[in-house]
């Protein structure tokens, strides 16, 4: 166990007033572009529109006890986190030993769900890293396990070809100058941009993401989650950082700026999103494709992002399928959690619903990669997307009577497939609605889906 708070030292490498906070103050003068480079040249984002779906994973050492990553602490409520306490909390590395850990075996699985990239948290809120970086003790190679977890998980996407992006967390509860280390946690997690080390802290935020982009590459995302008030964490100074080492990697939006996309969390917009100052579409319209917001749903397949074998409240795969479509219908990506236990599996409740998710994208895949928000928005009984001359139909509330009815489709239609067996299927239109002849037994329980062709 480790001491009392009060008495604890940081574990992080200061780089010490004046000196070493000059040098680096200097290096990144010379090295930063004019702020105005980021917005003059993006990363790209057409693969990430292509992709579509992606595997989110939450892991450290917060597995052990099964509990939250960095929550418990920071904001303790015993009903929420299994009341473990801080001192218990911050010792967990020395018991974080996942011997079964297979980063080829994550990936393959990625991949057999469907998922076109995945998201590691390198570090959270915690200031734990799950990499072996230079600039801190508190770290993976410092655990029982003693082995680099992201240079091997860098290593298996490499050979898969599978796009890998980081999670890094802005807020570090172990970082005597991001916090007051003297006191809890729970009274200092917010941070202080007044005081003397902030500077040094983004000093050491820039290391660390220096040595994720250098060591690790090549880096698809790096995925902020700056929580409150992220303008102190100077967004532009890690953007342009980013951009110039790494051109093509994306940003998301939790650094005080918008980035390359938003992320809402566990839950899907209402409408589509568009961009900040862009005209709001009338209802029944579409936004115009250079208004469009990209943006991307995190969520969890039960009701916690890190491991914890008391929750139960798993999704079904039913449930999981209709999320992705919901967010492929508004144009949205869908990063979907896993939390591997401690010994670094992936637990049999995850890997039941991700295959079933996985064979559905098998027949229907088509529908998701690659497309955008359908032209059919307010449907009672599914979801539509869209790419080129094709609109996928996807079907929750599949018609018994084998009539399907789509009210307001003015296009003139080609031809209409069922997916599923690539059944084509008769059809007739008028000028208030299309008429499709159907199956009476849906295709699929979950989302049958329609492929019709406009000429």
């Amino acid at each position: 166990m480790e001491p009392e708070p009060k008495q604890r030292n940081s574990g992080c490498i200061r780089m010490s007033h004046p000196g070493t906070l000059l040098a680096l103050g200097l290096l990144v003068l010379t090295l930063l572009p004019a702020a105005q480079a980021f917005a003059e040249d993006r990363a790209p984002l057409d693969w990430f529109r292509e992709a579509k779906f992606g595997m989110f994973i939450h892991w450290g050492p917060y597995s052990v006890a099964s509990v939250e990553a960095s929550w418990p602490i920071m904001v303790p409520e015993p009903k929420l986190w299994g009341g473990i306490t801080e001192s218990e909390y911050v010792a967990l590395p020395e018991r974080f030993n996942p011997v079964h850990f297979d980063a080829g075996d994550l990936v393959r699985l990625a991949k057999a769900t469907g998922q076109r990239y995945m998201v590691f948290t390198t570090k959270h809120h915690d200031g734990f890293c799950m990499f072996d970086s230079s600039y801190t003790d508190y770290k993976i190679t410092n655990t029982p396990y003693r082995k680099d977890i992201v240079a091997q998980l860098a290593e298996a996407c490499k050979r898969e070809n599978m796009p890998l992006g980081f999670y890094y967390s802005p807020p570090d509860m172990h970082h005597a100058d991001y916090r007051d280390t003297s006191k809890l946690v729970k009274d200092s997690w917010r941070g202080d941009p007044t005081r003397p080390g902030w500077p040094v802290y983004l000093n050491y935020m820039e290391l660390q993401l220096r040595e994720l982009l250098t060591r690790y590459g090549p880096v698809a995302i790096v995925w902020f989650d700056g929580l409150d008030h992220q303008q102190k964490y100077d967004g532009y100074r890690f953007l342009n950082m980013i951009h110039g080492l790494s051109p093509k990697t994306l940003v998301n939006n939790r650094i005080g700026l918008p980035g390359d996309y938003d992320t809402p969390e566990q839950a899907v917009p209402k409408s589509i999103p568009v961009k900040l100052g862009a005209p709001k579409p009338a209802p029944g319209e579409l936004p115009r494709p250079e208004d469009f917001r990209p943006w991307e749903t995190c969520m969890t397949i039960n009701d916690t992002w890190a491991y914890n074998n008391r929750d139960h409240a798993f999704k079904s795969a039913g449930m999981l399928i209709r999320t992705l479509v919901d967010v492929a219908s508004k144009g949205g990506n869908l990063l979907l959690n896993v939390g591997p236990a401690p010994d670094g599996t992936i637990q049999p409740e995850f890997r039941e619903r991700l295959q079933a998710v996985g064979e559905w994208m098998k027949v229907n895949g088509g529908s998701i990669y690659g497309t955008t928000y359908g032209p059919w928005q307010k449907l009672a009984f599914g979801r539509t997307t869209a790419k080129g001359k094709m609109v996928y139909l996807h079907v929750f509330d599949w018609p018994a009577s084998g009539e399907l009815k789509v009210a307001g489709a003015l296009e003139k239609v080609k031809s209409a497939t069922l997916l599923a067996g690539n059944q084509p299927l008769n059809f007739r239109q008028s000028r208030e609605e299309l008429s499709l002849e159907t199956p009476r037994q849906a295709p699929d329980p979950n989302a049958s889906v329609i492929a019709i062709e406009m000429k």
